[in-house]
């Protein structure tokens, strides 16, 4: 935690912050969190900025005190005023970068990120609320202070589970996919998907509907290769005698009707 006081704490623990902020961004699993990132970023140059500026005043504000390891004051000085101009370029150098950032940060916060595709089974999307005006603020205001996953978990209490989805069949708020504008922010959790947009105000939670599986198709009946006729020319023909179930070449119509 910053002490707020204690300089030397502060930047060691800013430093251990960076180096772990390094290690976590090498592989971002959401895209969606990168916007969240530069804003934090945005305001940590700022604030480096201040901190450049302070730096190079305490550096010439206390140039009588500085002495270099042969005890010459001058050369002392010297250091210290050469310390405070290259902090101050510095300082300005960071207004470029500041401004560089802002730009991705606006660019960012345009693209609408979408779930990974997959091969699982396809699913439709249903339509749990839609949000807007003071309503929508009050969840843009959850989102800002403790991030998207915190506004999906606060939202899933509006589903109500078959009755929703059989109300989003009713009413059409089902969708082959995701409905979400070109600038406005996704986010997913579980089987939840999260849309807003800041500059419009409004916010979406869609929920994963799987579709049923398709019914198994018959096989196709197998087709029994036909006797070749020289196959049949080989095997036993049965004569009229010899076929117990023929009838007799003497027999007439009549034959077998009488009593």
């Amino acid at each position: 935690m910053p002490t707020f006081q204690n300089p030397t704490a502060d930047a060691a623990e800013a430093s251990e912050a960076l180096r772990g902020l390094a290690h976590a961004t090498r592989v971002l699993e959401d895209p969606a969190d990168t916007y969240a990132v530069l804003g934090d970023l945005l305001a940590g140059v700022r604030s480096l900025r201040q901190v450049f500026d302070q730096l190079a005043t305490a550096h010439a504000s206390n140039q009588m005190r500085a002495y270099d390891d042969a005890g010459n004051q001058g050369a002392g000085a010297s250091h210290a005023l050469t310390a405070a101009t290259e902090l101050r370029q510095a300082a300005a150098l960071l207004d470029g970068v500041h401004e560089q950032m802002d730009a991705a940060m606006g660019a960012s916060g345009r693209i609408a990120w979408r779930p990974t595709p997959s091969d699982s089974v396809p699913s439709r999307w249903v339509g749990i609320l839609f949000l807007q005006g003071q309503d929508a603020d009050e969840v843009l205001a959850i989102i800002d202070r403790d991030g998207a996953d915190a506004a999906i978990e606060h939202l899933a209490g509006f589903d109500m589970g078959e009755e929703t989805t059989q109300a989003a069949l009713v009413n059409g708020y089902v969708y082959d996919t995701l409905p979400a504008g070109p600038r406005d922010c996704t986010t997913s959790s579980g089987i939840y998907t999260l849309t807003y947009n800041h500059n419009h105000g409004h916010i979406s939670l869609m929920r994963t509907h799987p579709e049923p599986p398709e019914p198994a198709v018959e096989a196709p009946a197998v087709k029994r290769t036909p006797v070749r006729q020289d196959a049949r020319r080989q095997s036993r023909v049965l004569k009229d005698d010899d076929d117990p179930f023929a009838p007799s070449r003497s027999s007439s119509p009549s034959r077998g009707r009488a009593l």
